[in-house]
C-alpha cells in the first residue's frame, strides 16, 4: 500500500510540474534566447520530469527556478546534449552546467575553448610564465591511461590562455568538494567532471560575457521562484538569491555560507577547477 501511494503522490506531482511547465510558456519564450525554440525547450522539460525518479518530487519552486536559470541560458536541459541539467538533491531542484554547456556559452562570447585529456603515451609539454607555451602530440595507437587535463582559451584579438591539471590533483580536489564522490557522477562519469573542472579554472583568466559569468555564478545554484514571479514583465532569475543543498544532511543552506567554505584548488604556476554543478 505504502508504495502505491509512493507512486501516486509521484505521478500527481509529475503531473502538477507538467502543468506549470506549460503554464510558464511566456515565460520561457521571453527568458531564451533569440535562436532557441520555445516548444522545443519545453518538450525538453517535459522529457527529464519524465525520465527522472526523483526530480518530480523536488518543491515546485526550486524545479521552476532551475528550470529558469537553463531557460535564461539558452541551455537545453537534461538532454544528450549535455549543456544542463536538473538535478534532484534534499527534496530541492539544483541547476548545474555541464561541459558542454560551458563550451557553447563560450562560444557564443566570441572566446574559442578547448579542452583535452593527457594521455600517458602522449608527448605533452607546457610553461607558464611570460612566454606561455604547450605542446601536445597525441600518439597513434595505445595512449596508455588518462593522466591529466588542459583547456585553452582564446579570444577574437589573439589573446590565449590555458590551465593543466593532473588527474591526481582534480581526484584530490573532488574527494574534498563533494560528499558524494563515491557513488555521483565523478563514478560514472569521471571525465566530463574533470573537464568542467578544468573549463572553469581557465575561464577565471578568459574575458567573459555577462552571460557567460551569470552562467558561471548559477552552476549548483538553487533558487526558489513562484510561477507568479516568473510571469512578471521584469521577471530576471538571475537576481534571484541562490541557495544549496547541503550534501550531507540534504539541508538547504545559505549560498554565501557555502562559499566562504569552498576549497579552492591552488592557483598558477602549479598545475591543479569541472561543477557543480558543475553537482
Amino acid at each position: 500500500m505504502a508504495v502505491k501511494n509512493s507512486i501516486a503522490k509521484k505521478t500527481e506531482n509529475q503531473d502538477s510540474l507538467i502543468k506549470l511547465v506549460n503554464r510558464m510558456g511566456p515565460g520561457i519564450e521571453k527568458a531564451l534566447p533569440a535562436m532557441i525554440g520555445k516548444d522545443r525547450f519545453i518538450r525538453a522539460a517535459h522529457s527529464a520530469l519524465n525520465s527522472s525518479k526523483d526530480l518530480a518530487n523536488c518543491t515546485q519552486n526550486s524545479f521552476l527556478g532551475a528550470l529558469m536559470n537553463s531557460a535564461q541560458l539558452g541551455l537545453e536541459p537534461n538532454t544528450p546534449l549535455g549543456q544542463a541539467y536538473l538535478i534532484p538533491y534534499g527534496g530541492k531542484c539544483q541547476f548545474q552546467l555541464g561541459y558542454k554547456g560551458m563550451l557553447e556559452l563560450a562560444r557564443r562570447a566570441g572566446v574559442t575553448v578547448q579542452v583535452h585529456e593527457i594521455k600517458q603515451n602522449d608527448k605533452f609539454e607546457y610553461q607558464y610564465g611570460l612566454n606561455p607555451d604547450l605542446k601536445h602530440t597525441p600518439i597513434l595507437g595505445d595512449r596508455g591511461p588518462t593522466i591529466g587535463y588542459y583547456c585553452i582559451w582564446k579570444s577574437k584579438d589573439g589573446a590565449f590562455g590555458f590551465e593543466v591539471a593532473s588527474k591526481s590533483d582534480i581526484e584530490k580536489f573532488a574527494k574534498i568538494k563533494s560528499k558524494t564522490y563515491k557513488d555521483g557522477p565523478w563514478q560514472t562519469d569521471f571525465d566530463a567532471m574533470a573537464k568542467k573542472t578544468v573549463i572553469k579554472q581557465t575561464l577565471k583568466y578568459a574575458p567573459l560575457s555577462v552571460e557567460l559569468e551569470t552562467a558561471l555564478s548559477a552552476d549548483g545554484s538553487v533558487k526558489n521562484v513562484s510561477i507568479d514571479e516568473i510571469e512578471k514583465d521584469d521577471f530576471d532569475i538571475a537576481l534571484v538569491k541562490d541557495e544549496s543543498v547541503n550534501e550531507e544532511t540534504g539541508e538547504v543552506i545559505d549560498a554565501e555560507v557555502v562559499e566562504k567554505k569552498t576549497v579552492k584548488m591552488d592557483e598558477r604556476p602549479e598545475p591543479e577547477d569541472p561543477t557543480g554543478g558543475l553537482i
